[in-house]
């Protein structure tokens, strides 16, 4: 779906952002009157979301209502267009309206990378002292992140199109997204609410591809075998296999009162992505207390993915070392529609634009446990701003 111009908007801040979004959007829906011919998941009335991570943020959350949009789903396709009052409708073919407010997708803006609030060079650091935190017992995984500071050369507006358009073309298995200014392509959907039934993907221990394929053979396994699968250092990973297990279970118990015929899987599968495999986990549940998706994404966040285990304790570590607002990264990023479906990604893989739109901060981060060395979780954060490091043209052997 893509939409543009805004009929409505709400922004909301602190501890009640999603309780007040929710409220806002119950009374749109209510004094909207919608014909909807097509009676799919995101057609009709429709608001796209993004939230802070943290409710002690500085970045304002935001539902908004397009002006027009143009959907697809299963080889249909349709358009909805939204006025307020005695507003006349929209001139002029939706298709063509979305091509001229887009023009010269393929060019790259000039842009140039800069350190971000925490330099590379002082992340092991950090780790460091997640790890001995880790080690007193007071959280079992804490996830850090860090930034990196990207502007535009000559001092112009970053333009989103042409980043999207790259980011769909390599990583076609994600959920691309720009809401708001906040624009990124991740794998991992918190949670997607449709007929009545929830899913959520979890994702949790990284490795770097190169590195498994450096590192193969794999040791042998109990038959004797020499097998030379790379993934197979993934899954048999302790420390990964254990940040895994946190983050399912912290979804499963957040899905629980919502759902029933709840299903968790018992082992994760591997992710293949262009630069990284994951390890990942697809629950599913029928719903029955009547949330939205809205509601669910809610009470999802933040899961371990994205803060740790427990999640008070994290979430307090996360503030003391980690040195940054992390704004709206690793917050939920979607859409709900008038009958509350909707899919809700965890801004991962993302950049999000000054409000002067001249700059972006784009982030990474790792899960840390007792086994995780700093080094190593330098690498994968340097691994994971790949992907908008490339479609920002940052990569030169990659234009």
């Amino acid at each position: 779906m893509v939409g543009w111009g805004r009929a409505a908007v709400v922004r909301t801040a602190g501890v009640g952002r999603f309780e007040a979004a929710e409220a806002w959007w119950d009374q749109v829906r209510a004094d909207a009157q919608v014909e909807d011919e097509v009676r799919l998941p995101g057609s009709g009335l429709v608001a796209f979301g993004s939230f802070a991570f943290s409710p002690r943020s500085g970045d304002e959350s935001v539902l908004t209502v397009p002006r027009t949009l143009i959907g697809r789903r299963d080889g249909l396709a349709w358009v909805t267009q939204v006025v307020a009052g005695d507003e006349p409708w929209p001139a002029g073919h939706p298709a063509e309206m979305l091509a001229r407010s887009n023009p010269h997708l393929g060019r790259l803006d000039p842009l140039v990378e800069l350190p971000g609030t925490v330099p590379a060079t002082d992340w092991p650091r950090v780790v460091a002292r997640a790890v001995r935190r880790i080690g007193t017992g007071a959280v079992e995984k804490v996830v850090l992140a860090r930034d990196v500071a990207v502007r535009h050369r000559d001092g112009d507006v970053v333009r989103v199109a042409p980043v999207l358009e790259r980011l769909q073309a390599r990583y076609g298995a994600t959920w691309t997204f720009a809401v708001d200014g906040l624009v990124g392509a991740t794998p991992e959907m918190l949670v997607r609410l449709q007929g009545g039934r929830a899913r959520s993907r979890v994702l949790a221990g990284t490795i770097r591809r190169a590195e498994a394929a450096a590192a193969s053979p794999v040791p042998p396994t109990p038959a004797g075998d020499h097998p030379t699968d790379p993934r197979l250092r993934l899954v048999r990973s302790v420390k990964d296999l254990d940040e895994h297990a946190y983050a399912v279970r912290s979804v499963a118990e957040a899905l629980r009162p919502h759902c029933t015929d709840l299903q968790v899987p018992e082992d994760p599968y591997v992710l293949e992505l262009p630069d990284v495999y994951h390890l990942a986990s697809d629950l599913t549940g029928r719903m029955v207390s009547g949330a939205t998706s809205l509601r669910l994404a809610a009470a999802l966040h933040p899961s371990a993915a994205v803060c740790g285990t427990p999640t008070p304790a994290a979430a307090a570590v996360i503030e003391e070392l980690e040195g940054m607002d992390r704004g709206r990264y690793a917050g939920p990023v979607g859409w709900v529609d008038g009958s509350g479906d909707g899919d809700w990604g965890i801004a991962l893989r993302c950049g999000e634009l000054a409000p002067d739109r001249r700059s972006l901060r784009i982030f990474a981060g790792g899960g840390i446990v007792a086994a995780s060395d700093p080094r190593a979780e330098l690498a994968e954060t340097e691994v994971k701003l790949t992907a908008m490091r490339h479609a920002l043209g940052l990569l030169p052997e990659q234009r």
